[in-house]
């Protein structure tokens, strides 16, 4: 195995690994009554139809409710906006009975009438207020046929079909209950002022500087115990260290693998928080243009990048090696038989030769960071310098987080050929289905940017839908995880284990499994 020294060991500068251990104590810099969180991006939007990104629904899941949740530290499904349900013997009807006496933090309130409209304003074109879209993830609610409102705390969904993944898809940011008066007071501009029923209010937007909000007095689980938490874009890794350090923040989620061990020596002034989700990282590859249309050339790169080499150096042990759309999180639908493919320059190299696609120039989009993308720069330096191993020239082009999303969503032109990616999801349905189909190509409203087609893999995902018992789902599921890792549509990497590191003190924070932040009952000393 070659030496990659030169391209992989990325220090802390002096400055900061001297204030990790001669600082004086500036914890208490910030006010007691407010939480400073540095976030590693520019929130796209806080209508949460609209936003597609973590970094925004850590902001999001503290601002609204949705009718389930996820439970906390868990996966499973609990009561929220909806106290209770039912679902019909048939799979095609879900009846859930509503909590009473909430409002909207603009003091409007909460029923049956204003669930049934935000998802109408998702799912029907002709709805007056389908304009204040576009909504990227409407499809996870395309299967809801009609809603009925019985009653005024009576939510009643009618499905074409039976739709496995509903309850779990009602539980992520694109199901939380946004306020009808406030969408038709702001229209378009409602993600910049968003209106919930969460246990925060909005405050205050400042671009590239901070979100803020506060604490909703009216919250129907009580309110939070800090009155105001400031959200904070950090972009670069370091300078979030650097603030953690002076004081300036109180909390700083992502931290950069460099300083996870430094700052988990330093227990007296921090704490630190790692847990594992379903998370993965990975290079799409354009399957519509040369080289990459060729399957040689996409086993090819799979087989020349050292993903062990960068995981254990680059990422410092902070994530495990990829092998497919499905992580192990989800025990029950991943495959055991598929494992990563193995670092194989040989074996590169000469399926490159077989390919014809030996010295081909690759364009390769890289982020300057954002939710979940792992260092995203020192990760496509390394990649690069394997795929120059065994003959690929590879040009990077690096964007703003926010800049980077809306080239890379829209689509890989014709001149580029590779483009990073990562997803957190609640179920193993929602990764392949919205960046796997035929039907998910960009032009078709989905997330395969990378324009990967396989008939079977759309059978299987179809059919996982429809099937109610996870039993059979898991079948379904690790059959397409072989057929993917065959196919090799993306240069799989990494499953990353998220972490985040507060001052101490901050007490009863914890990270959730989903990657939300829950931050009502978080205190502060």
């Amino acid at each position: 195995m070659r030496k990659r020294a030169r391209s992989i060991t990325f220090a802390l500068p002096l400055s900061l690994l001297l204030a990790l251990s001669g600082l004086p104590d500036a914890q208490a810099a910030t006010p007691k009554d407010a939480l400073l969180i540095g976030q590693v991006a520019e929130p796209q939007s806080l209508d949460p139809q609209v936003a597609t990104a973590a970094n925004d629904s850590r902001i999001l899941v503290n601002l609204y409710d949705g009718l389930v949740r996820n439970g906390a530290g868990k996966l499973n499904i609990e009561p929220a906006l909806a106290t209770r349900w039912e679902i019909s013997d048939d799979g095609l009807t879900y009846r859930f009975h509503l909590r009473q006496n909430v409002r909207f933090q603009d003091g409007t309130p909460f029923n049956a009438e204003a669930a049934k409209f935000t998802f109408q304003r998702m799912l029907d074109e002709k709805n007056p207020w389908h304009n204040t879209g576009p909504f990227p993830l409407a499809f996870f609610f395309s299967a809801i046929n009609n809603i009925e409102t019985p009653d005024a705390y009576t939510l009643v969904f009618h499905l074409k079909e039976p739709f496995a993944p509903l309850l779990s898809n009602l539980a992520t940011p694109t199901g939380l209950i946004v306020s009808p008066t406030a969408v038709k007071k702001y229209g378009k501009d409602f993600g910049r002022h968003p209106v919930g029923t969460g246990a925060f209010r909005f405050s205050e937007w400042q671009a590239n500087q901070r979100v803020v909000v506060h604490a909703n007095a009216d919250y129907w689980e009580g309110k939070p115990a800090v009155n105001t938490v400031v959200f904070r874009p950090i972009v670069d890794g370091n300078t979030r260290v650097a603030e953690m350090l002076s004081g300036g923040i109180d909390a700083m989620v992502e931290v950069p693998p460099d300083t996870v061990k430094l700052f988990a020596k330093h227990s007296k002034r921090f704490r630190l928080y790692q847990t594992v989700g379903p998370h993965v990282w990975y290079v799409m590859l354009n399957a519509h243009v040369p080289p990459f249309n060729d399957l040689r050339v996409r086993q090819a790169v799979n087989y020349a990048v050292n993903k062990q080499s960068l995981v254990d150096n680059v990422l410092q042990g902070s994530a495990g090696v990829a092998d497919g759309p499905i992580p192990g999180a989800f025990s029950w639908a991943a495959n055991p038989h598929v494992k990563p493919y193995p670092y194989d320059p040989d074996k590169a190299r000469a399926l490159l030769k077989a390919a014809g696609a030996e010295g081909a120039t690759v364009t390769f989009y890289v982020t300057e960071g954002g939710s979940g993308m792992l260092d995203p720069v020192p990760m496509a330096t390394a990649i690069q310098a394997d795929l120059k191993a065994v003959g690929l020239k590879v040009n990077i082009e690096t964007y703003e987080w926010n800049t980077y999303l809306s080239k890379v969503n829209a689509g890989l032109d014709d001149h580029t050929h590779m483009a990073e990616m990562a997803w957190m999801t609640n179920d193993p349905d929602t990764l392949p289905f919205l960046t796997l189909r035929s039907d998910a190509w960009p032009q078709k409203g989905g997330f395969n940017s990378g324009y990967y087609r396989n008939p079977q893999v759309d059978a299987l995902l179809e059919k996982a839908r429809l099937t109610t018992d996870n039993a059979v789902r898991g079948q379904l599921y690790r059959q397409v995880q072989q057929i993917v890792h065959d196919d090799a549509p993306w240069l799989f990497v990494a499953n990353w284990q998220q972490n985040a590191v507060t001052s101490t003190r901050i007490q009863h924070f914890s990270l959730q499994p989903n990657f939300n932040l829950l931050l009502n009952r978080v205190t502060k000393q």
